[in-house]
């Protein structure tokens, strides 16, 4: 008996001491708390979330809907904070485990507040967004991506500080060995500096059609922080480092106004001269009078030329030139069939034709007694 009594002693002596001289039944209790509000932390975030959501709907404002839904992730962390901090409180701890658990609540409150600050970037974007045209739409981007890093980084230097870890000297150290890694990594900063350097001279933006001297020609999908990435028409995909931007000359084809048509079409020898100016004056008349084409004249890149410009070896070529007001791919090739058909129209029903490359030999005539030539007697 006395062997079962004094393990029971040591029974509730260990109960009562615990862990860390904890009692076993407070951090039961404290852990069922923690779990309690573990599990409470979805229905918590709907309940919120669906509060608000009746709230916002009240309003024609779109930002607010969309601040509601990036909410929810630090929504449905806040409930497991508040339980380890009501947990902890519960729980008698000593003085030798109360800096710790301190350290902790406010390294979960910390992580709450910079969580919910970097959502929060997802809205304001909307703001930054109205900066587009004076900006870029990438560097829009860059922008958020830059904030969103700015946040994080801060929420980690805040956390290493309430633990005592001087991040004063290991910026310093990194500083170091910063310098260390510029050196092996001029190529990725030169890569950097011409992307800001894109971006900011606006040289082409994203969705633009260009053509880099023997590089690549597409459509730019991405600019990034160390290269471009530039879809072909063939659809194949090609990365260009940005420094080539700076090397190379670059054609951005979005930023034309117009598109050029521009023809030589050869017409036989046989064509009279009425028959030339009647088809030179329609084709004219055709391009001035569609509005398909830029025609009001007021710049080289606004007229239309239809001239006879060479005699060629078995042809008079005329210069069919003129602009059209699109843009477009599609549109334009619809132009310009429709031009060809037109122009073939009109070389029909003045009676011409289209010349094609030719030779014409000529034969002399002999004398009836050429015979004797080839065979003197």
């Amino acid at each position: 008996m006395e062997s079962i009594n004094s393990f029971f002693e040591l029974f509730l002596d260990v109960w009562n001491k615990g862990i860390f001289g904890l009692n076993a039944s407070e951090i039961i209790i404290g852990f069922i708390i923690f779990l309690f509000f573990y599990v409470l932390r979805s229905f918590f975030a709907r309940f919120v979330i669906g509060r608000l959501h009746k709230i916002v709907k009240k309003t024609s404002i779109g930002t607010d809907d969309l601040i509601v839904k990036v909410i929810e992730g630090p929504l449905k962390f806040l409930p497991v904070v508040i339980g380890f901090f009501i947990a902890t409180t519960y729980i008698n701890i000593n003085a030798e485990l109360m800096g710790f658990i301190e350290n902790v609540n406010r390294t979960l409150i910390t992580i709450f507040i910079f969580w919910l600050l970097h959502q929060l970037i997802v809205p304001f974007s909307f703001l930054i967004k109205n900066f587009e045209e004076k900006l870029t739409t990438a560097l829009v981007d860059w922008t958020l991506k830059g904030l969103k890093i700015i946040v994080i980084i801060l929420g980690i230097v805040a956390i290493l500080e309430l633990w005592g870890i001087k991040v004063g000297p290991v910026i310093a150290g990194l500083g170091l060995f910063g310098v260390a890694v510029a050196l092996g990594a001029q190529d990725l900063f030169k890569n950097l500096i011409s992307g800001i350097m894109i971006l900011m001279e606006r040289r082409f933006m994203i969705g633009d059609v260009i053509h880099v001297a023997g590089e690549a020609e597409g459509t730019v999908e991405q600019i990034g922080f160390r290269s471009t990435l530039i879809r072909q028409f063939d659809s194949n995909v090609i990365m260009i480092p940005n420094f080539k931007f700076a090397e190379q000359s670059v054609t951005n084809y979005t930023r034309r106004k117009h598109r050029r048509i521009k023809w030589t079409i050869g017409l036989e020898y046989k064509t009279t001269v009425e028959q030339l100016k009647n088809i030179r004056n329609q084709i004219k008349k055709f391009i001035d009078t569609d509005k398909s084409f830029a025609n009001d004249g007021s710049s080289y890149f606004k007229s239309s030329y239809v001239r006879i410009e060479n005699f060629s070896d078995s042809s008079i070529d005329m210069l069919v030139q003129c602009f059209t007001k699109t843009t477009d791919w599609d549109k334009f090739i619809e132009i310009k069939e429709i031009l060809a058909i037109k122009i073939k129209e009109i070389v029909e029903s003045e009676k011409a034709g289209f010349a094609f490359p030719s030779q014409s030999l000529y034969v002399e005539s002999f004398p009836s007694d050429s015979t004797e030539i080839f065979n003197p007697k």
